[in-house]
């Protein structure tokens, strides 16, 4: 039988989600709802201040509003459909809506995780460039980067998906995750997917633990050079960092668990799923006001600046 013929027999799969308890299913729309908006509200607190707030158009919170972009773009691929699966029995989805959703989790995904890399690149300037930082990330640059990010997410999807495409699928059509996902998926197709699996675990998981490794010594080099500042610039130097290497490590942790090995799915998976699709994107934002004073004023004067607008126009 030819893989055509095989992968038209399988039209949808359906998702068993993180609960089939009713009830259950109830609270966890609820309490996902708020992820999901406090996710939307927080960034867009952040896209909003660093666009208006002239004094906030560097580099780096430029570079920090794109990823803030990605975060909303990251969690909406997962959460609509998982919101949706909750109060509906069962949980289906088509065949092609599930590789559409697996291209764009990886496209965001992976953008998220080289953006992360020029924000590292991007502090590395800054502390060992300082006279020269304004230059060489002048706009132009940050834009390329940005670009440049969601290109190589598109590149890393392209390939994921389309090995996965290729695949006959003929019959079981169970998912025990809550979207679709390379790990499960492949585990449904009707042929022998070991060279799959390890060209799967070769672009996603090697790929991942070199960078989160590379990573991690880039910013051990920098936090050295951040000893040799003066106390001011030092404490804001060390703030910054700290926060993105909190960052990187709840993206980057989670995802080597899933993808850095065969994929064989356990229970577990579900949770450290929700760590990088759901929870993460909703903390960046926190994570990142809260350990830094000048959005932290800014937001502050923005909300300020509203309330003021706010009682003008009340009578």
């Amino acid at each position: 039988m030819d893989h055509g013929n095989k992968t038209s027999k399988v039209t949808e799969f359906i998702l068993l989600g993180l609960t089939e308890e009713p009830r259950l299913k109830l609270t966890l729309f609820l309490i996902f709802l708020t992820i999901y908006i406090t996710t939307w509200l927080g960034n867009l607190i952040i896209i909003t201040t660093i666009t208006i707030t002239h004094q906030l158009h560097t580099p780096m919170y430029f570079l920090l509003a794109n990823l803030a972009v990605m975060d909303i773009s990251d969690s909406t691929v997962t959460a609509l459909k998982m919101l949706r699966g909750f109060l509906s029995q069962p949980d289906t989805i088509s065949y092609h809506w599930c590789m559409a959703q697996m291209f764009f989790f990886h496209l965001t995904g992976g953008s998220v995780d080289l953006l992360l890399v020029v924000m590292a690149v991007d502090r590395y300037i800054a502390i060992y460039k300082p006279l020269q930082y304004v230059l060489i990330m002048n706009r132009g640059v940050c834009t390329g980067v940005v670009a440049g990010a969601w290109a190589g997410g598109f590149v890393h999807s392209i390939i994921q998906t389309g090995l996965i495409i290729q695949l006959p699928f003929c019959g079981p059509n169970i998912l025990n995750n809550f979207y679709c996902d390379i790990p499960q998926v492949i585990k449904l197709a009707c042929t022998n997917t070991y060279m799959t699996e390890l060209l799967m675990v070769c672009n996603s998981g090697l790929n991942v633990s070199v960078i989160f490794l590379v990573l991690l010594m880039s910013y051990t080099v920098i936090l050295v050079k951040i000893r040799t500042l003066v106390a001011e610039g030092k404490q804001k130097a060390f703030s910054t960092c700290a926060a993105q290497i909190v960052v990187l490590t709840l993206n980057f942790g989670p995802a080597i668990i899933i993808y850095d090995r065969p994929f064989k799915v356990f229970p577990g998976d579900k949770i450290f799923s929700m760590m990088y699709t759901l929870v993460t994107p909703m903390l960046n934002p926190m994570i990142f006001t809260l350990r830094n004073a000048e959005m932290k004023n800014a937001i502050g004067k923005l909300k300020a600046k509203m309330l003021f607008v706010k009682s003008r126009i009340s009578p």
